[in-house]
C-alpha cells in the first residue's frame, strides 16, 4: 500500500492574531477585540445591517448559541445567522415543520429499544452515530426487525434483516413505492389518516404510477424487496423510521423528508409510543443551535420570527426591535459573498472553507470579504483567512452549560478544566465585542443566560438547571416546572376531539428528481460522502491524529469498478468532476455496486474531497446535494498527484 505523509496535527490557539500586511501575528486581546468590532462597525455603517453574516457553532452549548444569535439580531440588527445544520439536516428541521410545526425529531432513545421495527434509511448508524446504534442494537437483542434503506452495504446495513440497495438519489420513487403498496393492500391506517391528516387523496393518485416493478427499473431495488418492507412497516405495531445525511444531502432534500414522513402518516407511526420520525444528528449541538434560534427564520424555541406577537415579546426582553423578514441562511450568505452584498461575517466554530460543497467556491467567496473575524479553537484553514481570529475557550470541557441531542433532550455540561494560554470562553469574546458596539452586556453565569431563554421560550420554560441536574437531562417541550411531557410528540393528532386534535398534518404529493449532476460517458461514476468510525467532520479535531483503523482519505471502489480500471488497492487513482481534481489511494470494498464510488471529508488537507462536489441546493432548506456527484476515475501514471 502506497505510504501516506502523517499530517501535522493542528495546533491549538492560545493568543489572539490580527492582519498586518497580509499575514497574521500575535495580538493583544485590546486589540484583536477593538479591531473586530471597529470591522463590524465599518461595514454595517457603510453597507447596512445586513451586510454582516453570523456562523455560529453546532459544537458549542445552548447558551453560546443563543448569545450569538442574540448578538447577530441586537448588536448588528439583522437576522443573518445560521450554523452547520445547513449542511446536514435543515432539510429535516423544514420537512417535520412542514408537517408538524416543529423541528425535532419525534421519539426518544428508550423508544428506539421498544420498538417492533427500525428502518434506517440513508444512515449508516454504526458508523457515523455509534451511540445512538447501541440503543439499535439492544432492541435487536430483543427481537426488533431491522430494515436499511442505503445505496451501500454498509457495516449498519450488515447488521439489519434486509438490506434495500438503491442507487443515489431514488429515495421518493422507493417511498412512494412502498406507499402505493400499503395502499393496495389495504395496510394504511384509516383512522389516524381521517383524523390526524390531509390531503391523502391526492397522495393516494399521486403514487399510483410507482408500481413495485417501476420501482425497480428507477431505484434498483428489488420489487420483492419494496412489498416485503412495505408490509413489515404496516403491520407492526410499532416502528421507527431513522434517517440522516443519506436523504439531506440532496438538492430535493426536504422532499426526501417530507416522503419518508409520508409513510409514518399513511400507517399511523407517529404520536404514540414506540413509532416515531427521527432524524440523527451528527455534532453534539446541531439540534440544541437551531432551538435557540442560531437560524435565520427562528427565534429561540423555534419560534416563527413572522409572528408579531413573538418578534414583540423578544424585542421588549432585548431593547430592540426584531427584523419581520427571514435572514439568509449559510448559503444564501455565501452567495451574498460572491455578489458584494456581504462584506463582514462572524464566524465561531465552523470550517465552510472545507466543509461546504464546491470548497474552492467557498474559499474565493470569503476571500472577497472586506471584514472576517473567525473564533475558534484552532487556527483551521478558514482561520487561517481571517482578518481577526479569536482563541476560544470552547472545548468540550472548558465550558458550562447546556446541549440538546438528537431525541430532544436538553443535558447539562459542566466546566472541568480552564482554557489554555490567553483563550476565552466565547460568551465571554462575544460580550466583550458587545460592549465595544455599544451594548453594556454582561452575563455572570451561564444558568443566568438559560433563565433568559426559559423565559422566552415556552418549550424550555419548565427547565432549570437544577431540574436538569437531578433528573440527567429533560426533553422538550417542558412547558412546567412541576411537570413533564410524554417522550413523544405530536400525539394531539390522535384526540378525537378536533379542537385538541388542531392543524391535521397534511401528506405531500412528492415528484421524482434525479441528481443534478448527471452522468455521462466523461463522468461515469456516482461519488456519494459520508463519515467514517474513526475520524470527524474536515477533521480538525481528529484528522491529525493516527488512528489504528484507517489512515488518511482513500476512495472506495467496487470490486467491479477496480477490475475494470485495472487497479489495485492502496494504488494512487485520480478523481475528477465538473468541479475539480484529487488524488486518493483505491480501496477495494465489496460493500460497493458497480458505478459506486465512496469518501469523505475528514482529510481535506490531504484530500479535498469538497472540491469535487456540487453546489446544487434543495431551495427549501439550502443544503447542498453531497451525496450525488458525477466523476470519473483514472490510474495515477506517476507519483501521487501528477502524470
Amino acid at each position: 500500500m502506497a505510504k501516506k505523509t502523517p499530517r501535522t496535527p493542528y495546533v491549538r490557539l492560545t493568543r489572539p492574531h490580527v492582519r498586518d500586511a497580509g499575514e497574521l501575528r500575535p495580538a493583544s486581546w485590546d486589540e484583536a477585540l477593538d479591531r473586530a468590532a471597529e470591522g463590524f462597525r465599518r461595514n454595517v455603517e457603510a453597507h447596512g445591517p445586513d451586510a454582516f453574516g453570523m456562523f455560529s457553532c453546532a459544537r458549542a452549548t445552548n447558551e453560546m448559541n443563543y448569545v450569538a444569535q442574540k448578538f447577530t439580531r441586537v448588536v448588528i440588527g439583522t437576522n443573518n445567522v445560521d450554523s452547520c445544520n445547513r449542511t446536514c439536516h435543515a432539510p429535516s428541521v423544514a420537512g417535520l415543520a412542514a408537517a408538524f410545526g416543529s423541528g425535532g425529531g419525534t421519539s426518544s432513545y428508550q423508544e428506539i429499544e421498544d420498538t417492533d421495527l427500525i428502518v434506517l434509511w440513508g444512515s449508516s448508524a454504526r458508523e457515523a452515530h455509534p451511540i445512538f446504534f447501541q440503543h439499535v442494537l439492544k432492541a435487536i437483542r430483543r427481537g426488533t426487525r431491522v430494515f436499511a434503506v442505503d445505496p451501500r452495504r454498509t457495516s449498519t446495513a450488515r447488521w439489519a434483516d434486509r438490506w434495500l440497495g438503491l442507487n443515489v438519489g431514488t429515495d421518493i420513487p422507493l417511498a412512494n413505492a412502498i406507499a402505493r403498496e400499503i395502499i393496495h393492500a389495504g395496510l394504511h391506517n384509516t383512522t389516524f389518516i381521517e383524523r390526524g391528516t390531509s390531503g391523502f387523496a391526492e397522495f393516494a393518485a399521486s403514487v399510483e404510477p410507482w408500481t413495485p416493478a417501476a420501482a425497480e427499473r428507477e431505484t434498483g431495488v428489488p420489487a420483492a424487496a419494496i412489498r416485503e418492507l412495505a408490509h413489515a412497516y404496516a403491520r407492526a405495531e410499532r416502528a421507527q423510521l431513522c434517517w440522516t445525511l443519506g436523504i439531506t444531502e440532496h438538492h430535493n432534500a426536504t422532499d426526501n423528508v417530507r416522503a419518508l414522513i409520508n409513510l409514518a402518516l399513511l400507517t399511523g407511526h407517529v404520536g404514540r409510543y414506540g413509532s416515531g420520525l427521527n432524524p440523527l444528528r451528527g455534532q453534539n449541538n446541531v439540534q440544541g443551535g437551531g432551538d435557540m434560534g442560531a437560524i435565520p427564520d427562528r427565534l429561540a424555541g423555534f419560534q416563527d420570527i413572522l409572528d408579531p406577537a413573538v418578534r414583540a415579546r423578544f424585542a421588549r426582553a432585548w431593547g430592540r426591535e426584531i427584523q419581520p423578514r427571514h435572514g439568509l441562511n449559510l448559503t444564501d450568505m455565501l452567495a451574498a459573498m460572491g455578489a458584494g452584498t456581504m462584506t463582514t461575517a462572524y464566524i465561531i466554530g465552523e470550517n465552510p472553507t472545507q466543509s461546504e460543497a464546491d470548497a474552492e467556491h467557498t474559499v474565493k467567496r470569503l476571500g472577497l470579504l472586506d471584514h472576517l473575524v473567525v473564533q475558534d479553537i484552532f487556527l483551521t484553514k478558514t482561520a487561517r483567512m481571517a482578518d481577526v481570529v479569536l482563541p476560544a475557550g470552547a472545548a468540550w470541557c472548558e465550558s458550562d452549560g447546556t446541549m440538546t441531542n438528537s431525541e430532544r433532550r436538553v443535558q447539562r455540561v459542566r466546566k472541568a478544566l480552564d482554557p489554555p494560554g490567553e483563550a476565552r470562553d466565547d460568551i465571554e469574546i462575544m460580550c466583550a465585542l458587545a460592549r465595544r458596539l455599544g451594548h453594556d452586556w454582561h452575563y455572570e453565569r451561564a444558568e443566568d443566560i438559560w433563565d433568559e431563554v426559559r423565559s422566552l421560550s415556552p418549550i424550555h420554560a419548565g427547565m432549570t438547571y437544577a431540574r436538569l441536574e437531578e433528573r440527567q437531562g429533560i426533553q422538550w417541550p417542558c412547558y412546567s416546572e412541576d411537570r413533564l411531557e410524554p417522550s413523544f410528540l405530536h400525539s394531539r393528532l390522535w384526540e378525537t376531539d378536533p379542537e385538541v386534535r388542531g392543524r391535521p398534518a397534511p401528506f405531500a404529493v412528492l415528484r421524482h428528481s434525479p441528481p443534478v449532476d448527471r452522468l455521462d460517458q466523461e463522468f461515469p461514476l456516482r461519488l456519494t460522502t459520508g463519515r467514517r468510525l474513526d475520524s470527524y467532520n474536515t477533521g480538525v479535531q481528529s484528522g491529525g491524529f493516527a488512528s489504528p483503523l484507517r489512515r488518511g482519505e482513500n476512495v472506495e471502489l467496487s470490486p467491479e469498478d477496480a477490475e475494470r480500471l485495472g487497479v489495485v488497492p492502496g494504488e494512487q487513482v485520480r478523481i475528477s468532476s465538473r468541479r475539480g481534481t484529487v488524488t486518493a489511494p483505491a480501496f477495494v470494498d465489496p460493500a460497493l455496486r458497480p458505478g459506486l464510488v465512496f469518501m469523505t471529508m475528514h482529510f481535506p488537507d490531504e484530500v479535498d474531497t469538497n472540491s469535487l462536489t456540487i453546489e446544487a441546493t434543495d431551495p427549501i432548506a439550502g443544503t447542498a446535494e453531497y451525496k450525488a456527484t458525477a466523476v470519473r476515475v483514472e490510474k495515477v501514471l506517476g507519483p501521487a498527484g501528477g502524470h
